[in-house]
């Protein structure tokens, strides 16, 4: 099965913080909370197009 390198973004400030490898199948946007270096705290991270 093929996997996409998708880029995570921070739901607060906008930076794109994180990539990671996702399976394309999958039908809703991922959602992880993860800390961003540019706000100083753990904000929910989604995955941008």
């Amino acid at each position: 099965m093929s996997q996409k390198k998708v880029a995570l973004e921070c739901t607060k400030c906008g930076a794109r913080n994180y990539t990671i490898t996702a399976n394309p199948q999958r039908q809703e946007r991922l959602e992880l909370r993860k800390f961003c270096k540019h706000c100083g705290e753990y904000t929910i991270h989604r995955e941008s197009k």
